[in-house]
């Protein structure tokens, strides 16, 4: 029972994106008085549906997906033409005589264009449009003081501790940049792995230069210095029958200290309960309008989130000051464009990252983790599975966008070529491509697949 409601969860979520993505297909088909044959939520044999004029909108049996089926859309449809042009010796699909003018291939490459582009493009108008009502309604920001790079710990024998990087530090420029936010510092870190970040620390009054190469985490997959910013530490999640829940620790108390030591990073509280050796420690917190408290914890051997090792069950996270208002429509508009563009560029460089190998590409999600997603988000909230929506749903235009045959990308690509060559490409051509195409899907989910699979198996 419990996954059927975290798989509807999923369903929502990805019903909501593709249907926004396919409208954008069908609208501009539509325009361009394309005949459009089906609408379909999903693959594979139809369950249901309905028929308005000329389309069947369609249930389908594989729900991870959806298409709108054009006529004269596919190789098979131009295959099917030059089968039924009597007298054609010629290969090139623009010679074919295509019977139907309202079918897709009939009409001029720019309206193909516009309507290959325009799915993408919804999605994008989705994740502005989510974001910008959210900000209309609750905008939050940390405020300036916690956006410091200030350094709350260095990893022994870690890139930053060989750069001479020191607890207490503050990044001051980063790559020429003044003044650098943390998750500035933080976003060059996990993109960076192998690639130089020249920075200059202040410490005492005084300034030097330094060196930091990121090296690439095993367990994340990503760029690691092994620092981490300074602040005040509060518990995040607490895993149920775990230590933590049994001692009565709750998500949203304060850190204060770990046996006796003053916690200002998550990564400090981490290096202390995995180095206990299963010995109990004694933690020191507060609770939100109390005074501090003082309890006993003994971690136990576990592998939640990767290799096992002594953990109490908690995930602590930092304790942020923010600063909510209320955005106008311009202003709310303005932001959400900013903060999409900002993740379009970070998606950008996480990809180029796992194409030069900088990151592992078992960061790749699938639909068994985009359920555990989904699921989680509902929990946290609406304003939080608003926002898990806006961010995969400008994931998928981009991801949509890359020139991979069978994707919306490759199709404009090939246009593209065919536009600079002024002619079309040979079937045997296009058949060849959307061939390869379809075995890079299918080895693309095959992994993220694999990827959800060793997750799950820790």
């Amino acid at each position: 029972m419990q996954f059927i409601e975290k798989l509807l969860w999923l369903l929502i979520l990805i019903g909501v994106m593709i249907n926004i993505h396919e409208l954008g297909h069908y609208w501009a088909a539509r325009i361009f008085d394309v005949r459009v044959e089906a609408f379909s939520f999903g693959f594979g044999t139809r369950l249901f549906g309905f028929r308005r004029g000329e389309t069947d909108f369609r249930f389908s049996a594989i729900p991870f997906g959806g298409y709108v089926k054009m006529a004269g859309e596919t190789v098979a449809d131009l295959r099917s033409a030059e089968a039924s042009t009597a007298g054609s010796q010629s290969d090139q699909a623009g010679e074919l005589a295509i019977d139907d003018p309202r079918g897709f291939l009939a009409k001029p490459r720019w309206q193909r264009l516009i309507i290959l582009f325009a799915g993408p493009f919804m999605n994008v108008v989705l994740a502005v449009v989510v974001m910008t009502g959210m900000f209309m309604v609750r905008y939050q920001r940390v405020s300036d003081a916690d956006m410091q790079a200030n350094i709350g710990h260095v990893i022994p024998d870690s890139p930053a501790a060989k750069a001479g990087i020191m607890d207490g530090d503050r990044i001051v420029r980063l790559d020429g940049k003044e003044n650098p936010t943390w998750e500035d510092v933080g976003l060059q870190e996990v993109t960076g792995a192998f690639r130089p970040m020249h920075i200059t620390i202040a410490r005492n009054g005084q300034r030097f230069d330094t060196t930091v190469i990121p090296a690439l985490s095993e367990r994340l997959g990503v760029g690691y210095a092994g620092w981490d910013e300074r602040g005040e530490v509060q518990f995040g999640r607490v895993e149920p029958g775990m230590p933590a829940e049994k001692a009565g620790l709750k998500k949203g108390d304060l850190l204060i200290a770990v046996n006796g030591q003053p916690i200002h990073s998550r990564v400090k509280f981490h290096e202390i309960t995995e180095k206990s050796g299963g010995k109990p420690i004694e933690i020191e917190y507060q609770r939100k309008g109390g005074k501090n408290q003082t309890v006993t914890v003994t971690p136990v051997l576990a592998k939640l989130d990767g290799p096992e090792r002594y953990m109490i069950g908690v995930a602590p996270e930092p304790k942020l000051t923010l600063i909510t208002t209320k955005l106008s429509l311009p202003a709310a508009l303005h932001q959400s464009v900013k903060q999409n563009a900002e993740g379009a560029m970070l998606m950008g460089r996480v990809l180029e990252g796992m194409v030069e190998r900088r990151m592992s590409t078992k960061n790749l999600t699938g639909p068994i983790g985009m359920i555990e997603l989904a699921s989680e988000a509902a929990k946290e909230g609406l304003w939080e599975y608003l926002s898990l929506m806006a961010m995969v749903s400008l994931q998928l235009a981009i991801f949509n966008l890359l020139p991979i045959p069978v994707l919306d990308g490759g199709s404009i690509l090939m246009l593209l070529i065919e536009m600079t060559m002024r002619r079309d490409l040979s079937l045997t051509v296009k058949e060849t491509v959307f061939k390869v195409g379809f075995v890079c899907i299918m080895t693309l989910v095959a992994f993220v697949l694999y990827n959800d699979i060793s997750r799950l198996a820790g």
